[in-house]
């Protein structure tokens, strides 16, 4: 049997140009002489659809471009995932499924199973799962058709979150081979861990998978593609490509073993560079504060969108070292980038001055503070407004996670590029941004972090130090440790419950935050829903 991929980045809601894109994938597949085409999951409608599918015309208009397609076929069978409208009057409204279209033949479809409703997916919301589970015949071999986490079966998640185990059941009714359409988010390390499962599912069935995952940026998501052919040994035959797409019928191939950091990388860019085609952006802007923060995010703007649409702006205060302005400049020579430098010392005396009155007898704190980063986020904004560009808020997951940061202020933008990326990640992808020559001035990696808000301030004035915070972060938010569980791993007693009580005091400045990149196993975001007034410690 031979199966082509259709590894492609469609657009949630765009039914004409997924369907496009789909056709565009099927001429190829067809010529090459596929006898299976795979697309992702929900390739027609694109993952994830959310409370689109509740709107009156776009289950209809869903299925009309399911017909487009089937109208279309000629040689080559496509697999195509589409939402399936539920006939019954109990249970969920529709069904995710996969649609199995040959010529001058009815279409058949097959419903998911498994229905994940943890982290970022809510499938149970929307979704009925599918009342059988039985192969399907395509060109007289038993073909077990599955839709993404109906292969993620108790052993390789979390815990056990299923009774059923759709590939267990495929096999022993005689499935042949394993097709798998996926739409399967992408965070650090879980590529090979999906690899490993796929080989492992393989040999433990002894039948061969193929699996076709998505790939692209649809709001805080991003998929990886990296789809791949198994076979029953449990050997990888072939695999696509990270982060690209990627069309053809799959012959003999490894790619390149990747690293950490390259996937950080190229994950970021994929996903700044989706979000603004998207939504329609074709510029963006971010403040340039010579910190590691704003240099990485500039970086990333400026390949993920190319360096003419990318605007670097500093804003000096008051406070500002000159060594901090000249590295902003710097990095923005470097990526010959569009910098313009615009002083707010001026408007923050100005400030101060309409409140000494009410001020009067208090010192100077965090109001002042706050106000030079408001007087920035305004100017952003300003800038944002009148250009019609994106602006990319700089915050690291570190900060985020603590309020380290000025609601209002340089939380003020649209995408939030690295707010899933604690600091000390950061630190480690300036490092292999710079791996050939050096594009963020070594002294902005070198130098300790500041906000530069008061005199002679750094990070660490306020915050533990990074490598103690962000691991102390890493339990408490990914693995939902408390801190009687956290302290026995050698922290301090104080610090990690100063940490707890820093995160949970600042869920209402998250909840207003800019939507950002997931790129960990539980980002702030979708993925984690926490009350604000609440009295749980």
């Amino acid at each position: 049997m031979r199966v082509g991929f259709a590894q492609i980045n469609t657009t949630v809601g765009d039914f004409a140009g997924n369907v496009e894109h789909i056709l565009r994938a099927y001429e190829t597949a067809n010529i090459d002489g596929a006898d299976i085409l795979l697309t992702p999951e929900l390739a027609i409608t694109g993952y994830p659809p959310q409370d689109l599918v509740f709107k009156s015309r776009f289950v209809p208009e869903n299925r009309r471009a399911l017909e487009k397609l089937h109208a279309a076929m000629r040689e080559t069978v496509l697999i195509v995932g589409f939402v399936d409208p539920n006939p019954n009057s109990t249970g969920r409204p529709f069904y995710n499924a996969a649609a199995i279209l040959e010529r001058d033949k009815p279409i058949r479809i097959v419903h998911k199973t498994l229905l994940p409703t943890y982290d970022v997916f809510d499938e149970a919301r929307y979704f009925e799962a599918a009342s059988e589970v039985v192969p399907v015949e395509i060109r007289g071999h038993k073909v077990g058709v599955t839709i993404c986490e109906d292969i993620w079966t108790a052993e390789y998640l979390p815990r056990e979150l299923y009774a059923g185990n759709p590939v267990k059941h495929l096999v022993e009714k005689g499935a042949e081979v394993i097709l798998n359409i996926s739409a399967s988010p992408f965070q650090l390390g879980k590529p090979e861990r999906r690899k490993r499962m796929i080989c492992d599912l393989a040999k433990k069935y002894k039948v061969p998978f193929y699996y076709c995952n998505a790939v692209g940026g649809n709001d805080q998501l991003v998929f990886d593609g990296q789809s791949l052919a198994v076979n029953a040994e449990g050997e990888v035959t072939s695999e696509a490509p990270a982060f690209e797409e990627f069309t053809a019928l799959f012959t003999p191939s490894k790619i390149a073993t990747r690293t950490e950091m390259q996937d950080l990388h190229d994950a970021l860019v994929l996903g700044l560079r989706d979000y603004m085609r998207k939504c329609g952006f074709k510029k963006c802007v971010l403040g340039l504060s010579g910190g590691i923060d704003s240099a990485v995010t500039a970086c990333i703007a400026a390949e993920a969108v190319g360096k003419e649409n990318v605007m670097g702006v500093a804003m000096p205060s008051p406070y500002s070292s000159e060594g901090s302005v000249s590295d902003a400049k710097a990095l923005a020579e470097n990526l010959g980038i569009e910098y313009l430098k615009i002083p707010i010392s001026e408007s923050f005396e100005t400030l101060k001055g309409q409140m000494k009155g009410v001020f009067v007898g208090k010192a100077e704190d965090a109001t002042e503070e706050n106000m030079q980063a408001r007087l920035r986020g305004v100017t952003l904004m300003a800038l944002s407004n009148k250009f019609g560009s994106l602006l990319l808020t700089t915050g690291n997951k570190s900060e985020l996670a603590v309020g380290y940061c000025t609601i209002y202020g340089d939380m003020c933008g649209g995408l939030a590029v690295i707010s899933d990326v604690p600091k000390t990640m950061v630190y480690e992808l300036a490092r292999w941004i710079n791996r050939e020559s050096p594009v963020i001035p070594p002294d902005t990696i070198t130098k300790p972090p500041s906000a530069e808000l008061r005199p002679d301030q750094t990070d660490q004035d306020t915050l533990p130090p990074y490598a103690i915070l962000d691991e102390i972060l890493r339990l408490y938010v990914e693995e939902n440790n408390s801190a009687a569980e956290i302290i026995p791993h050698g922290f301090d007693e104080k610090t990690v419950r100063w940490i707890i009580r820093r995160v949970d005091l600042n869920e209402y400045k998250r909840e207003q935050a800019a939507p950002g990149l997931k790129v960990t196993g539980r980002a702030f975001g979708m993925g984690r829903r926490m009350p604000i007034a609440q009295r749980f410690e």
